[in-house]
């Protein structure tokens, strides 16, 4: 039997994942994380993107963060997430009219542009899409 750890996914909405897990994939503003049972404690910022959990006995959930704080202790994990959205749940159309609004404002840009907001609106906006994407290859 494989060695799990227990993961709470959390977010502003409320909890999201609460149960035993293999392993967790999760981007980390440094880069790619992969935690597994018995991971140094760590606490890092999360960036938007995709969560894989394996489950224990192997089954596989995806999620999407649009970003939060990650912290691995020797027997918890826990995702504080700002938004926190099951693969199966996001919209696929309003993800694409998303990026599209954020790449026009881009396009568009005046004086008083924000561009670290534009620009944090289509990351998310992409990361969601990716999500989808790998959700309908893995899962069809």
């Amino acid at each position: 039997m494989a060695m799990t750890v227990h993961l709470d996914v959390v977010s502003a909405e409320g909890e999201i994942f609460d149960g035993r897990v293999e392993s967790l994939q999760v981007a980390g503003t440094e880069g790619e994380l992969g935690i597994t049972p018995g991971h140094a404690p760590l606490l890092t910022q999360l960036k938007p993107g995709m969560v894989r959990i394996v489950k224990q006995h192997g089954e596989e959930e995806v999620l999407y963060l649009s970003g939060g704080v990650l912290e691995v202790q020797p027997s918890q994990v826990t995702v504080l997430a700002d938004t926190a959205i099951r693969a199966n749940d996001i919209d696929k159309a309003e993800a694409q009219e998303a990026k599209r609004r954020a790449e026009q404002k881009i396009a568009s840009a005046g004086a008083d542009f924000d561009y670290a907001l534009a620009a944090q609106e289509l990351s998310k906006a992409i990361a969601q899409l990716q999500v989808v994407e790998y959700t309908k290859q893995r899962f069809g």
